[in-house]
């Protein structure tokens, strides 16, 4: 039996994938803090999670041992859970959380940090500075800026939340005419800095303009055992196998020590030099892409840790894809959620 707790939208890809790789005897068990049926709706069974952390944990742990669950992915929350491996595999289950260690998290999850890291291992990254000040963040863009574009981001965040090309040319107001094109004129964004109430930690950093390349893979304790590539272009996506950004990436994993599923996101300079950007210790939200290609990277995952026969892989070249909406009809929340 495996379980998939709360993660990105892509839970229900992950469970579609793993649920076609699985005997019809394994069953499949999904959980989310929220009343989404449609995507907890592909398992064999799905509860409502506890939204207190701790509470959250201890709940899983009885689940999982009171319904034999022999495999637990913690989808988001893998740095809460990180803390329970211990019992988790006092109980006989197999706790995965992305990486093997509270540190390893700390390194991933704060993108100084995690620059600092990967350069010291030889892992190629832009340039950049953290700053904590209106007054550091502009002595960083007046050195970032004399090799070229400048751009900034969060120290933590997923989504690309919070980033922002730099220019000192843009209109003042572009960035709100036109949020979407991630520009911001420079003394504008300075200026917003200084007067933040709670100002966060930045990262800034010379910008890439060349392609982003995201990775997701399978690892075990570092070893990548599958991946997936996925070169990001306006719209569509081409899946690709291998090429200088994917052996950066799984170089990356391997250092970091990833264990589950994971994405490692690059981004290459004007002459095609793939740069690391981060390692998301989690399933991405375009993993559901990635089948296309002929390789069901959650069912490797959920075959492997289970100790079955693992779904054949046939790679299937030139493969490009784009997303598209659709509509489930889903149920209504019980009254007690």
């Amino acid at each position: 039996m495996i379980w998939f707790l709360e993660g990105q939208s892509s839970q229900r890809d992950v469970i579609e994938a793993a649920r076609r790789a699985l005997p019809a005897e394994v069953k499949v068990y999904a959980s989310h803090r929220q009343h989404r049926p449609e995507i907890t709706g592909q398992a064999d069974l799905a509860w409502r999670e506890p939204a207190d952390d701790a509470e959250r944990i201890a709940w899983v742990l009885a689940q999982a041992q009171r319904h034999g669950v022999r495999v637990v992915l913690a989808g988001r929350a893998g740095q809460a859970f990180e803390p329970a491996r211990a019992a988790f595999e006092a109980a006989g289950i197999q706790l995965v959380t992305g990486a093997l260690s509270l540190a390893s998290f700390e390194r991933v999850d704060d993108k100084g940090l995690f620059t600092d890291a990967a350069r010291a291992a030889g892992l190629a990254c832009a340039e950049s500075i953290v700053v904590e000040t209106a007054e550091q963040l502009q002595r960083a863009i007046d050195q970032l800026a004399a090799s070229g574009p400048v751009c900034v981001k969060p120290t933590h965040g997923i989504y690309g939340q919070g980033f922002w090309r730099l220019s000192a040319d843009n209109d003042p107001f572009s960035c709100f005419a036109n949020p979407d094109s991630r520009q911001v004129q420079t003394a504008a964004f300075v200026d917003a800095y200084a007067r933040s109430l709670k100002p966060k930690p930045q990262l800034v950093m010379r910008y890439l303009p060349g392609q982003e390349c995201s990775v997701d893979m399978v690892c075990e304790a570092g070893v990548v055992v599958a991946w997936v590539a996925r070169r990001k272009a306006g719209t569509v996506q081409r899946l690709e196998h291998s090429g200088p950004a994917v052996e950066l990436a799984l170089g990356a994993a391997a250092q970091f020590g990833c264990d589950g599923i994971v994405n490692v996101q690059t981004r290459e300079d004007a002459e095609g030099r793939p740069y690391l950007l981060e390692i998301n210790p989690r399933p991405s939200g375009g993993i559901g892409y990635t089948a296309l290609a002929g390789i069901n990277l959650p069912g490797i995952f959920a075959t492997r840790r289970l100790g079955l026969a693992e779904p054949r892989s046939a790679w299937r070249t030139g493969v490009t894809v784009k997303a598209l909406t659709t509509a489930v009809a889903v149920s209504e929340p019980a009254l007690e959620d």
